[in-house]
């Protein structure tokens, strides 16, 4: 079968070196629609180098590609990128992401569970430069049709929204453009840019990454909620229910919990608020 749940579990892990710059960083929050208005200071910190801050969510594209990627492709795995859907993200920040730098991942398939209809993979890329371990970066995919093979379920991680009025409510809308800019820092998948490809793939126009709309969240969870300090930020993780298209306007609702954490849930206004990001957390100091 495609997925040797043994062979991938013991396989030794893919080592990529990684480097960024301030360029990649600028670039990576231009994409999440940082930059807006272009004279607000708060702003500029996402989008100019002599004061420039670095959003955790980051991590996902730094060295310019999709860190899954190496992973998937560990012994053991032998699927069609087509049947993958990415189920949920979530990173944990050991400190905070320097504006360059470069560093040493090492990605290897943490667990295989088996949901029936599909097998949902973890991959685990752990990244470390030379001053120690920066962060840890876990994707959960399902793969389509590899389920069943008689493994364990895996516990299912569920936060419901507090039955309360959120500590935060806003709009974010996502330009016509967004994915465009967005795929320029390294997911080229053409379901976000070429309108042949999306509606072979079902959709009728492309969609926006999830991981566009996991950073534009963190963003304003930070600048609303952290006093804009990006290095509160020790762990984020989400799970992906819904589809964003160019255009849209994204619903954010956010709720302090315990001291420490922040549930968020992001909907989109013009679809009856269809959910898009779900059981999703933010862990600060």
């Amino acid at each position: 079968m495609p997925i040797d749940v043994a062979t991938a579990l013991a396989a030794p892990p893919t080592v990529k070196h990684l480097a960024w710059d301030h360029r990649d960083v600028q670039l990576y929050h231009l994409g999440l629609g940082a930059g807006v208005p272009a004279t607000d200071p708060a702003e500029l910190r996402y989008a100019l180098e002599d004061r420039l801050h670095v959003l955790p969510s980051f991590v996902t594209v730094a060295g310019g590609g999709m860190a899954f990627v190496d992973g998937i492709d560990a012994p053991g795995i032998d699927v069609d990128l087509a049947g993958i859907l990415h189920g949920g993200q979530r990173i944990e920040l050991h400190r905070p992401v320097p504006v360059r730098g470069t560093a040493t991942q090492r990605s290897r398939v943490a667990a295989v569970h088996d949901k029936g209809k599909a097998a949902l993979v973890v991959l685990r890329m752990e990244v470390e430069d030379a001053a120690g371990p920066l962060w840890t970066c876990d994707t959960r995919l399902f793969v389509r049709g590899e389920g069943g093979f008689g493994g364990e379920r895996g516990a299912t991680e569920r936060h419901p929204v507090p039955d309360r009025v959120p500590d935060l409510t806003l709009e974010r809308p996502v330009r016509e453009d967004q994915a465009l800019l967005y795929r320029l820092s390294g997911d080229l998948n053409p379901l976000h840019a070429d309108p042949d490809f999306a509606r072979l793939a079902g959709f009728d126009r492309p969609i926006l990454h999830g991981l566009c709309t996991y950073g534009m969240t963190l963003k304003a969870v930070v600048d609303q909620l952290l006093g804009g300090d990006v290095s509160r930020v020790t762990a984020y993780g989400t799970r992906f229910a819904g589809v964003v298209l160019p255009g849209d306007t994204l619903r954010v609702r956010a709720w302090r919990l315990d001291a420490g954490r922040v549930q968020v849930s992001v909907t989109t206004t013009g679809r009856d608020d269809a959910p898009v990001l779900t059981d999703t957390v933010v862990e600060h100091t």
